[in-house]
């Protein structure tokens, strides 16, 4: 069973990965990026979804049917580790991106239903924390986590450094009818720095009716369906992922793998 997408050479529009739900086998996550040179112009219509687009490194204008963003981006790798600017564009809406230099571009998307606008998510409205301790460390950039407003999506960024983990302890959220966990999709686009890396990734069920491990190198897409989905780096290169994550209830709830949920406790680190 492939859960792996791999980045693609660039089509007549610059995309560079194109992942459905179609393509993975369920309901509700897609995800496109896209890499464009300066000067190039990105028109794209939300259809019966919503979308979440992610400046990834680059500047842009941004303009839908009723909104304009105009010069925003400002950081041209992730790897300077400052929150992005993002735009949340409704369903039924279309979208035009001038890129104002090269521009690597993010679009997530989930079915949208409501009435919100259009709207900018600048850095500042970015919630920054820092998770974990030990080797399970990691940054995190919470550009539309669950309570901002959306109709399905939620979509983060995360930073590892080189021989730490981080999606860990495993958990999962795969759960329709749980007092304890929600159904969420979620896809992972990696990237390394330097370019040339790669991370582990593995994706397990309880009972390993699902188990596949995974080597993600730059711009590769990995979809999580089910399970749990940790991720782990290698000496050498440092990882950043976009995680986009939706399901028929917008609310992040899930379950630590009991066998690892103690890397939460004192008892981790533990000492030499």
């Amino acid at each position: 069973m492939s859960l792996i997408s791999r980045v693609q050479q660039p089509d007549s529009q610059g995309r560079i990965q194109h992942v459905t739900p179609e393509r993975a086998g369920w309901e509700y996550v897609g995800f496109d990026a896209y890499l464009l040179k300066q000067g190039q112009t990105l028109r794209l219509s939300s259809d019966n979804k919503e979308l979440c687009l992610v400046l990834v490194a680059g500047r842009a204008s941004v303009k839908t049917r009723h909104a304009e963003f105009p010069h925003i981006g400002k950081r041209m790798s992730p790897f300077e580790r400052t929150p992005p600017y993002s735009v949340y564009v409704p369903h039924h809406d279309e979208v035009e991106i001038v890129a104002e230099s090269d521009l690597e571009l993010a679009v997530c998307n989930a079915p949208g239903s409501g009435s919100l606008p259009a709207r900018l998510i600048a850095p500042e409205d970015v919630g920054v924390e820092r998770r974990g301790k030990g080797r399970n460390q990691r940054l995190v950039h919470n550009i539309l986590p669950d309570n901002q407003a959306a109709d399905s999506l939620l979509v983060v960024e995360v930073y590892t450094d080189e021989g730490a983990t981080s999606s860990y302890p495993s958990h999962k959220h795969d759960e329709k009818d749980s007092p304890d966990e929600t159904y969420l999709e979620e896809t992972y686009y990696h990237r390394f720095d330097p370019e040339p890396g790669f991370a582990m990734q593995r994706v397990y069920t309880d009972d390993r009716s699902l188990d596949v491990c995974m080597a993600p190198y730059n711009r590769d897409v990995v979809m999580v369906p089910r399970g749990y989905h940790p991720v782990a780096t290698i000496a050498g290169y440092d990882n950043y992922y976009l995680n986009v994550m939706a399901g028929p209830v917008r609310l992040w709830k899930f379950t630590w793998e009991k066998d690892h949920a103690w890397v939460n406790s004192d008892q981790y680190p533990r000492s030499k």
